[in-house]
């Protein structure tokens, strides 16, 4: 029998060794599971090799200062991306390539001075982007297109002065709840294309600390915002200044001194596109509720998103809850709501033909059965009533102490008192003979006095008393007949 080598398992493992060289975790890093962490490396470049299946690649805190094409190219599950505390001045064409998975992106603090609107083409899913504390001083008209499903975008404490807004509607961006253009260098705004942004994003629009000039068009809006409290406001109440004329070293906190604006017309409702109707429920807990999605759109092709406060949103194609129900029309119904359930229910009604939304905004309030809290006041007020009952029998139904209800004692029994010496002088031996001695027998009565209506026995006296002397009849106090044998 001979013994040789086979070249089909050779090549298979070949293969194997050559794709498991691929997967190598570089050796700078530490790769666990899907997570890939190569912070504080002091990496000037990207590493050449990075594992296929990593869902979150941190590259945070190191010298990166270039981004070319296709960078991720051989991670397409790739998911959040950290790349804060770098040096990064620009981006090239098609950088997220292969990765358009992306949904949370972190380029703060690098040196980024120009945001291009082709930096984040193919970031249909991206939904947190942090641009925060770099060098940017323009954002082109373009960048936030595409990006549907964009949720939260922070462009604080850079240098903008100016900013696209009238890129953002309803239907290009129908999941955006907050902007955060706080401490920046604008001075004026469009407000009219401010006033036409989603309902959702001007209350979650933050501009505080920048150096606006007062103008009634500026104070307006916000205006118009604090009277519908959006906390973007209420939270920053101090750090919203505008400077009067435009000179920086007069500059006041509208917020709290509006007597500036005493001439401004404010009254007038802002014209908005997105028409908020608001309404507010209150029901008990497992009851069934249903909130409609009326607004003042008439199209019959429209699209409806639901925000609630404990399950997010809820659309027709991503209601994984057998108690929730999204009809066509657009009403939601909970089957059993819960007290958790409370909270601000947002509907959006987007016409996409004719680029039109209105939204309509449900305050529910979910509280207990209202048998519940009654039979709970009811027992504790019916326990202090039996307490007070108790007290009182305690008190008034105790046996009768006053003088007037006393029962009067039962008789004495008679006491017979002696003189001893009339006993030593009877038998004594030298009399030689028994002397007679008188006896008397004296009946003591009890006196009966009335007092109150009641008769009293007075009961300092006995009853009954015999006296035995030896000289005469002796008279006591209430004495009856006496005899001698």
């Amino acid at each position: 029998m001979t013994s040789g080598l086979y070249p089909g398992p050779v090549l298979v493992l070949l293969c194997l060794l050559l794709h498991g060289s691929e997967e190598t975790c570089p050796s700078m890093c530490l790769c666990t599971s899907d997570i890939v962490s190569c912070s504080s490396s002091g990496l000037t470049k990207l590493p050449h090799s990075l594992p296929s299946s990593s869902i979150t690649l941190d590259l945070s805190y190191n010298h990166l200062s270039w981004l070319g094409p296709g960078s991720f190219n051989r991670m397409p599950r790739l998911e959040n991306l950290r790349m804060a505390h770098n040096q990064l001045s620009a981006m090239g064409q098609a950088v997220f390539h292969n990765a358009t998975g992306l949904r949370h992106l972190d380029l703060s603090s690098n040196k980024l001075r120009v945001v291009e609107q082709h930096y984040f083409q193919g970031l249909w899913r991206l939904e947190e982007l942090l641009l925060f504390n770099n060098k940017i001083a323009r954002v082109e008209g373009g960048t936030l297109s595409g990006l549907s499903s964009l949720k939260k975008a922070y462009f604080s404490l850079n240098q903008i002065t100016d900013f696209p807004f009238f890129s953002i509607r309803d239907h290009s961006h129908p999941f955006l709840t907050m902007l955060d253009l706080s401490s920046n260098r604008m001075t004026t705004l469009p407000w009219e294309d401010v006033k036409a942004l989603p309902g959702l994003v001007q209350k979650g629009l933050f501009l505080h600390n920048n150096s606006l000039v007062c103008e009634c068009s500026m104070y307006s809006v916000f205006w118009h915002w604090e009277m519908r409290g959006y906390d973007s406001l209420k939270d920053f109440m101090d750090e919203h200044t505008c400077s009067i004329y435009g000179d920086s070293h007069a500059s006041i906190r509208f917020l709290r001194h509006n007597r500036f604006f005493q001439n401004c017309t404010v009254g007038k409702t802002v014209a908005l596109p997105v028409t908020v109707l608001l309404s507010s429920i209150v029901v008990s807990e497992g009851e069934r509720v249903r909130l409609d999605c009326q607004t003042s759109l008439n199209s019959t092709d429209l699209s409806f998103t639901w925000l609630s406060p404990s399950k997010g949103y809820i659309t027709q194609t991503s209601i994984n809850d057998t108690l929730i129900s999204l009809f066509p029309n657009g009403t939601l119904e909970i089957s059993a709501v819960k007290v958790n359930d409370s909270g601000l229910y947002v509907c959006t009604a987007v016409d996409i033909k004719q680029t039109l939304n209105a939204t309509r905004e449900v305050n529910v309030t979910v509280v207990r059965p209202a048998a519940e809290s009654f039979n709970t006041g009811y027992t504790t007020l019916l326990g202090c009533a039996v307490t007070m009952i108790l007290i009182l029998m305690y008190l008034y139904l105790t046996p009768c102490r006053c003088s007037c209800c006393k029962q009067p004692r039962p008789p004495a029994i008679p006491i017979a008192t002696y003189d001893p010496s009339s006993f030593s002088s009877i038998f004594s031996p030298s009399a030689g003979h028994r002397e007679r001695s008188n006896k008397h027998v004296a009946f003591m009565e009890p006196v009966m006095e009335e007092q109150n209506g009641c008769l009293k026995a007075d009961t300092d006296q006995s009853s009954l008393q015999w006296e035995w002397e030896t000289s005469g009849p002796t008279k006591t106090p209430y004495s009856g007949t006496s005899s001698e044998t």
